[in-house]
């Protein structure tokens, strides 16, 4: 089976490239390399560079290549830039999310799979969120990823396209062999940010908001390590062949932690303390968002990282691999 991976160069998308590699399964990836690198793409994978949008290019690569999935991660992920900027956002995530799904339905690609959020939930009101809840998305960046959602519902209706919607919570690690990991250097995640402060490169960490109704007046998050997140995909993967309808799933624990045990745990990996700035809260912040999980966890999906300590030190490793890499070469 031969597979089309958008963003494969990318964060997400390049731990998925991994785990087709290790199930025996052939990925081809495109992407603009606007976030994503280029040189960590594994060598026997090929890498077409252009744009997402150029429906030609994309009907191109299915019929070359005899595509027969699409799993499809291109996209903007930055919530506070999604305010500031969010005609771009409706562009990357919604237009030509349309645009690779009707390039799928005209060339005959049978399987979708879609890298959704949970910012398609807004804030609730639950402690665990499951894919029933009510999708209120407080964001240009939520907004922009739900009509997605939909545009491939309706392709699935119209088309008969098969489909599967992860909508992943926070997402962070890497690669426990050091295969991949964060390539964007611009990446916004907390983690991410909290080990740039460690490593020197941040002269502190700023803290969102330390009044909001919570133990420690800092948000709650779920955290799902990217490895494991990629074997989602591969299980959904799985259950699409001969599936009647589509699958949509939460990717997460189902535990929630705030910012500051977050920042604890990141002190306690690297054996650092990081400086802490509190700022003014972030808009587009839910209070709380956990994961109802069990939908996933009920097709078999088997958890191999789900310690924060685990994620942490899978993404510290990382950095400093980084770190000690010299400019053009590989890890």
């Amino acid at each position: 089976m031969t597979i089309l991976v958008t963003g494969g160069a990318g964060y997400i998308g390049g731990h998925a490239t991994l785990a087709l590699l290790d199930r025996g399964l052939h990925p081809v990836i495109l992407d603009d390399l606007s976030s994503g690198d280029g040189s960590f793409v594994p060598k026997n994978v090929r890498l077409v560079v252009g744009d997402i949008g150029d429906r030609e290019l994309v009907a191109d690569i299915i019929r070359k290549n005899k595509i027969d999935t699409i799993l499809h991660f291109a996209a903007k992920v930055d919530v506070a830039e999604s305010f500031a900027d969010p005609l771009d956002y409706y562009l990357n995530n919604t237009v030509k999310a349309q645009s690779i799904i009707q390039a799928a339905v005209e060339n005959g690609v049978r399987n979708f799979i879609l890298s959704s959020t949970a910012a398609v939930y807004g804030q609730s009101d639950s402690a665990l969120v499951d894919e029933t809840a009510p999708l209120v998305p407080i964001s240009p960046y939520g907004r922009s990823k739900l009509m997605s959602e939909d545009i491939l519902r309706d392709a699935h209706a119209a088309d008969g396209l098969n489909y599967a919607i992860l909508r992943y919570f926070n997402v962070a690690g890497a690669d426990p062999d050091l295969r991949y990991g964060q390539v964007t250097r611009k990446a916004t995640h907390l983690i991410r940010m909290a080990l740039a402060a460690a490593l020197g490169e941040r002269p502190f960490i700023e803290i969102y908001g330390d009044d909001y109704p919570t133990p420690d007046g800092t948000c709650i998050r779920d955290f799902i390590h990217v490895s494991d997140l990629a074997s989602a995909h591969i299980l959904a993967l799985d259950c699409l062949d001969g599936a009647q309808d589509g699958i949509t799933l939460n990717c997460g624990y189902g535990r929630g932690y705030s910012v500051m045990e977050v920042l604890s745990a990141v002190e306690g990996v690297t054996g650092r303390t990081l400086q802490k700035r509190v700022i003014k809260r972030r808009i587009g912040d839910p209070v709380s968002i956990v994961s109802d999980n069990r939908r996933l966890l009920a097709l078999g999906w088997k958890p191999q990282f789900d310690k924060l300590s685990t994620i942490v030190e899978h993404a510290w490793k990382w950095e400093l691999a980084l770190a000690r890499r010299p400019p053009g070469t590989r890890l």
